[in-house]
C-alpha cells in the first residue's frame, strides 16, 4: 500500500485543529494573542477619542443649542458651511493658513533630511551623539514654553537678539509687532522644536541601506557628494516620499497652540490662521456649530490633498501610502 503523501499528513493536522473551524478572527487572535494586546490600548485611544467624537459633527448641521441638547436642536443643513465660505474673512483667513503651511513644508521638510545626512556622514561616535541629543530636547519642550522663549528672545527691551543687533548699531526691533516677519519666526522656531525628533526617521531608513553600495561607489572612485546623490538619497527616497505625503495632508492643519500663543492683535493680517479663528467663534463667542463646521470643512480639504498626493506619487513613483 502507497505510503500517505507529506500533503495528506498535513491535511489530517488541518481537519484536527480544534481552531479551524473557529473562523479566521479566532485563529488570527489565538496565533497572535500577544501582539493583539499590545495594540488593544491603541485601539481604545482611537475608538474613544478619534472615532466617538465624530458623532457630535452632527452639530455642523443643526443651530446648536446646549440646553436643548445635540438631538433637539433645529436641524439647519449646510447653514453654517455657506456662512463660512461666504465670510470676508474666509479668504484672508485661507492665505495666512496656505502660506503658513507651505512655508513649513518648504523649508521644515528638508531641514532632518539634511541634518540625518550630515549625521551619517560623521564618523566621530561622541560628537555624533552629543548633536542628536541637543537637537531632539527641544521637542520635548511645551509649546506653551517655546512660544514664551521666542517672545523673550526678540523682545525690543532686553532680548537676545535685540541685544545682539545693538553690538552692531542697529536699532531694537519690535519683531513680534511686524507682520510680515511672522511667518518666519513661525517656522524657523517650527524646524528648531522638531528637526531632531523628525530626523529619527530618516536615520532608521539610512540604517537599511546596504554598505556593499558605498563600497562599489569607493571602488568606482565617488566623491562624498556623489555617494550622498547617488546612494543615500535613493536609499531613504521611500521615506521621504512618505513622510512627504503626510505632510502635504497637514499643510492647512497649522498647530494651533504656537500661534495662538505668539499672536496679538498687530498682526492679525499675517497671523490669523483658520485654527485660532475657529477657537475664537466656537469657544470665546459659543457658536460651537459654526466652529465645528469650519473645522470639519478644512478636514476634508485636508483629506483631498493627501488623496491627491498619495495618488500622484503612486502614478509618477512606486512609493505610496495605499
Amino acid at each position: 500500500m502507497a505510503q500517505p503523501s507529506a500533503v495528506q499528513d498535513n491535511l489530517r493536522k488541518e481537519l484536527k485543529n480544534p481552531y479551524r473551524r473557529q473562523g479566521r478572527l479566532l485563529r488570527t487572535w489565538h496565533h497572535n494573542k500577544a501582539l493583539w494586546l499590545l495594540f488593544l490600548p491603541c485601539l481604545l485611544y482611537y475608538l474613544i477619542f478619534r472615532y466617538a467624537p465624530m458623532f457630535g459633527l452632527v452639530i455642523t448641521f443643526k443651530d446648536y443649542n446646549l440646553f436643548k441638547g445635540i438631538w433637539a436642536s433645529d436641524w439647519v443643513g449646510l447653514k453654517y458651511y455657506r456662512m463660512f465660505v461666504e465670510n470676508p474673512e474666509f479668504w484672508p483667513l485661507m492665505k495666512n493658513t496656505l502660506l503658513l503651511g507651505l512655508y513649513k513644508l518648504v523649508f521644515g521638510f528638508p531641514a532632518p533630511i539634511i541634518l540625518a545626512i550630515l549625521l551619517n556622514e560623521v564618523r566621530k561616535a561622541t560628537f555624533k551623539k552629543f548633536v542628536q541629543t541637543v537637537s531632539y530636547l527641544p521637542h520635548f519642550i511645551s509649546n506653551v514654553i517655546v512660544a514664551s522663549m521666542v517672545i523673550m528672545f526678540l523682545s525690543p527691551t532686553g532680548g537676545l537678539i535685540n541685544n545682539l543687533l545693538g553690538t552692531f548699531g542697529i536699532g531694537p526691533i519690535n519683531f513680534m509687532n511686524e507682520p510680515g516677519l511672522f511667518r518666519g519666526i513661525y517656522v524657523l522656531s517650527e524646524i528648531w522644536q522638531h528637526i531632531g525628533w523628525e530626523t529619527i526617521i530618516y536615520l532608521a531608513a539610512l540604517t537599511a541601506i546596504d554598505p556593499q553600495l558605498y563600497e562599489a561607489a569607493d571602488m568606482d572612485g565617488a566623491s562624498r557628494m556623489r555617494k550622498i546623490w547617488h546612494v543615500t538619497l535613493p536609499g531613504i527616497s521611500p521615506a521621504i516620499v512618505i513622510t512627504l505625503i503626510l505632510n502635504i495632508g497637514k499643510v492647512l492643519e497649522i498647530g494651533f497652540e504656537k500661534v495662538f500663543l505668539m499672536q496679538n492683535p498687530a498682526i492679525y493680517d499675517t497671523a490669523d490662521i483658520i485654527s485660532t479663528y475657529v477657537y475664537r467663534v466656537g469657544m470665546e463667542q459659543g457658536n460651537f456649530s459654526y466652529g465645528a463646521s469650519i473645522d470639519l470643512f478644512m478636514g476634508i480639504i485636508s483629506l483631498i490633498f493627501i488623496y491627491s498626493a498619495n495618488y500622484i506619487s503612486r502614478r509618477v513613483s512606486e512609493t505610496s501610502l495605499w
